[in-house]
């Protein structure tokens, strides 16, 4: 039976090259304008950047306008999915990721980086492993023949989940560290970047399918906000890059250094998670979504977070912003191994 082939959209086939544009726009502008751009730096309200927090908002914003909150009730059906995903998500994903970057940046780094710098790239690490991804899973779950219903619940839950295990397992993980957490920073963080953006599109989706009907929402209105999320994450790679562009230019071997830990991360976590789904025998439409998830990042948020924790030029931050650049080659690769084993 010949099957439609799945393709990915334009821009989320060629993100890889677009991040990869924005970082070297970022890194000349940096160089270019040098200490002028800081001004840019403090525009802050409580320890949050104001001009990246709006783009941040506007990258996540259109994420929550696809939580429904009605397909929670369809979780007790077919419960081993979701509880593979949590417990993936929840339980192994953010403790394996501070492991892999303690053991590079503490340990095998150590020549290159300083105990001080390797504490602020383990941060920044942690803060991608405890944010499970949101709005790329439905792509990955189209591209491997996910069930789409399914997905949607995984993710809700997920974002529901955020809101009150977040913050816990990000100062477990901290504390380990011995970085000094700022709670208030980080709960403000929450609320910016998560709780008023659900919110936000919870309120929007009820009035607008009310109003214009489910059809309409998902084929006219969601799809008028993906440049816009588009234009916020492009916009925002180029603001941090241009904070970052004096390190990268004088060390360019850290984007390498970074990338691989987080690449080892997003391959075990997969496979954990593959090989979990089929001991429990799922189904390879709700297995592979699954892995997906447990895979991927929810690299907005990391971004945010660290940028209010640490700062626009830290560490921290250029560890999140690394993880956009190699998520989507990761993830696709991921796709064609979910593909070739289908089952």
């Amino acid at each position: 039976m010949n099957q439609e082939k799945k393709r990915i959209g334009f821009f989320e086939k060629y993100l890889t090259l677009w991040v990869a544009v924005c970082i070297a726009a970022g890194i000349g502008i940096g160089h270019w304008t040098g200490d002028s751009i800081e001004f840019l730096s403090s525009m802050e309200l409580f320890s949050v950047n104001i001009p990246v927090a709006v783009l941040i908002w506007l990258m996540i914003y259109p994420m929550m306008l696809q939580v429904d909150f009605s397909s929670l009730k369809n979780i007790g059906k077919r419960p081993k999915g979701l509880i593979l995903t949590l417990v993936v998500n929840w339980l192994i994903k953010p403790f394996t990721m501070a492991f892999f970057a303690w053991l590079f940046f503490s340990k095998l780094y150590a020549a290159f980086i300083s105990p001080e710098q390797a504490g602020e790239y383990i941060a920044g690490a942690i803060l991608l492993g405890a944010a499970p991804c949101t709005a790329m899973v439905f792509v990955w779950s189209y591209l491997t023949d996910g069930d789409p219903n399914y997905t949607l619940v995984q993710v809700s839950v997920n974002d529901l989940i955020i809101l009150v295990a977040f913050i816990p397992i990000v100062g477990l993980l901290l504390g380990i560290t011995n970085i000094t957490i700022p709670y208030d920073t980080l709960a403000a963080s929450i609320v910016v970047f998560v709780v008023i953006p659900l919110l936000a599109g919870f309120i929007t989706h009820k009035i607008l399918i009310r109003r214009k009907g489910e059809e309409w929402f998902r084929n006219e209105f969601l799809p008028r906000f993906k440049p816009v999320s588009i234009v916020a994450l492009l916009s925002t790679l180029v603001l941090l890059f241009a904070f970052q562009g004096k390190t990268i230019i004088e060390k360019p071997l850290i984007i390498l250094l970074v990338a691989v830990p987080l690449v080892i991360q997003t391959y075990f976590i997969f496979f954990i998670t593959w090989v979990g789904g089929r001991k429990l025998k799922l189904p390879h439409a709700i297995c592979s979504p699954a892995a997906m998830i447990g895979a991927s990042n929810f690299f907005e948020l990391a971004v945010a977070v660290a940028i209010a924790l640490f700062g626009l030029q830290s560490p921290a931050a250029l560890v999140t912003v690394v993880g956009v650049l190699v998520e989507v080659p990761v993830m696709l690769s991921l796709v064609n191994l979910a593909n070739r084993w289908r089952y």
